[in-house]
Formats: C-alpha cells, sequence, structure tokens
C-alpha cells in the first residue's frame, strides 16, 4: 500500500496542546479527499507499582466527556526533555512520588486515524514521596489499588481511559523492555 500524496495543508488552529490542520490528499487510485489531523506532541504514560504491590492511579475530571476518570499518570513530553524525564516529572507532579527504578514497558500512537499522539508507557517501581506542584488546571485525587482489582475494573467497565487499559495490560503481559511501535 502506497502513502497517501498531500497536495496542500490548511492550518486552522494551533494551541498550546493541540493544533489542527486540514490536508487535502490524492488516494491511490486517484480520488482527492480531505483528512482533519490533530497534532499533538509525544506523550508519557506511567504505571506506578507500590511496594506494598498496588497501583497509583488519578482520578481527574475530563471536561470532553464531562466525567470523571481513573487513570494512571500521564502527560505531555516538553520540547526540552526526553520521554524518560517526562515520565518522571509527571509522577512527581501528579502523585506526589519519585520512582527509584523506571522501566520503559512500550508505546502507542493513541488514535492514529486523526491525531499524532504517541505515548510511551513506563513501569515505576521502588517509589519515594517526592513531590512537585501539580498543574495550575488540574485536580487530581490519588487513588492505590491492587494490581488485580484495577484488571478487573477494566472488564468491569470502571476504567475505560485507553492509556490506563494499556498500561496495566502491558504490565500484566509480564513483558518489560517492549518498544512497541
Amino acid at each position: 500500500m502506497s502513502p497517501e500524496v498531500t497536495l496542500s495543508t490548511e492550518r486552522l488552529y494551533a494551541g498550546r496542546i493541540v493544533s489542527l490542520r486540514l490536508d487535502t490528499v490524492r488516494l491511490d487510485d486517484g480520488t482527492v479527499t480531505k483528512r482533519e489531523i490533530v497534532e499533538h506532541g509525544e506523550a508519557v504514560a506511567i504505571v506506578p507499582i507500590d511496594g506494598a504491590g498496588q497501583v497509583l492511579l488519578v482520578r481527574q475530571y475530563r471536561k470532553p466527556i464531562e466525567q470523571a476518570l481513573l487513570e494512571i499518570p500521564a502527560g505531555g513530553v516538553d520540547a526540552d526533555e526526553d520521554a524518560a524525564t517526562c515520565a518522571g516529572r509527571e509522577l512527581q507532579e501528579e502523585t506526589g512520588y519519585r520512582a527509584g527504578k523506571l522501566q520503559r514497558l512500550g508505546g502507542f500512537f493513541s488514535s492514529p486515524g486523526f491525531t499524532s499522539e504517541y505515548l510511551h508507557v513506563y513501569l515505576a517501581t521502588d517509589l519515594v514521596p517526592s513531590s512537585l506542584s501539580a498543574d495550575d488546571d488540574e485536580a487530581i485525587e490519588l487513588v492505590r489499588l491492587p494490581v488485580a482489582q484495577a484488571l478487573a475494573m477494566i472488564v468491569s467497565g470502571e476504567i475505560c481511559d485507553a492509556k490506563t487499559i494499556i498500561g496495566l495490560l502491558l504490565l500484566r503481559s509480564d513483558s518489560p523492555g517492549r518498544t512497541g511501535c
């Protein structure tokens, strides 16, 4: 399968977190069509496991869906940092803990049908209290659960955030060090 050929790009919006563009493309069969693309930089998602074997999750209200979700800590990679550094920073900001050990579990494109966002997933262990100031626009509640309970909450639909589901399943797959795509 050959790539779609971009004929033109129109910038529709440039924000702090995302940008939106409209590409006019030519398909293999010559058809010309439009692609709406949300541009988003790299992000990280962290599966923090404490000394008691519990996963640290965060409950946050998410305006786009008008409800609070139970999630693994996550955030965007700043321009001047690598993914591992970002994972350590986000863990401290959202949970108040620093990881003694940080290991990459994998990575994935969140929704490649319309966005460029790629998430790196890390396992954080050997946690020690060490907080950083949280972002001004975040209200976060820390929730500790046994990993088995969190996995059961995926099946029951209580955990329905994609990065959290993927992170917990990567943890369960017992295959740390995989690189993902």
